[in-house]
């Protein structure tokens, strides 16, 4: 995709009226992204990894914090994405545009919803190393289990990859980069849940 065709992409985006129940608005793939609006265990997850990060970011990356919800975007790629969760140069932050390049992103964090783990593996997998974003934390309240990718390598969606996966069950204590993750905090989902949706009464 050309900078111009995705810059039209997101203008486009900006003028969408986003029903009640969606989450925010992506762009991959040449298409808009809408996501259902995630449930209150996706949040607190998210949360419980803030939460251990904010005291050692600023001591392992002086100038970084960790951050729900900035959106990261590259538009050489054509791809704008929320991670729920990134560590950034909070420089980055107090700038007028709307998002952040992900040249000062060391990490994304998603927590995979119950509706569509596709996007979290699938299209996220290619997105992110393809951004050079060099840890990527993926968070399965599904199956109980945590995947870290790192050592991306390629800057196009079709050949970036990430060279070194882990995978670790909920209860380990894992390092990513130079923080440590208590994954015995973040909460697993039950059978048959599913993300929030708008109600039709409202």
């Amino acid at each position: 995709m050309s900078e111009a065709a995705y810059e039209h992409l997101l203008r486009y985006a900006h003028l969408l009226n986003v029903p009640a129940g969606l989450g925010p608005v992506e762009i991959s793939d040449g298409q808009i992204v809408m996501a259902v609006s995630p449930s209150t265990r996706h949040e607190l997850a998210a949360r419980r990894l803030r939460r251990q990060l904010d005291p050692q970011v600023p001591v392992t990356d002086p100038g970084f914090i960790a951050e729900n919800g900035p959106e990261v975007e590259d538009p050489r790629l054509g791809v704008l994405r929320r991670p729920d969760l990134v560590v950034v140069r909070e420089e980055a932050l107090d700038a007028p545009t709307a998002g952040v390049d992900p040249a000062e992103v060391l990490l994304a964090a998603e927590i995979v919803s119950p509706s569509n783990p596709d996007n979290d593996y699938v299209a996220k997998m290619r997105d992110y190393p393809a951004m050079g974003i060099g840890h990527y934390l993926i968070i399965d309240p599904r199956t109980g289990l945590v995947h870290h990718h790192t050592e991306p390598t390629g800057r196009s969606r079709d050949t970036a990859r990430y060279t070194s996966s882990r995978e670790y069950p909920f209860g380990a204590r894992i390092q990513v980069g130079d923080w440590q993750i208590d994954t015995s905090v973040f909460p697993r989902y039950e059978a048959g849940e599913s993300d929030r949706r708008s109600d039709p009464a409202t």
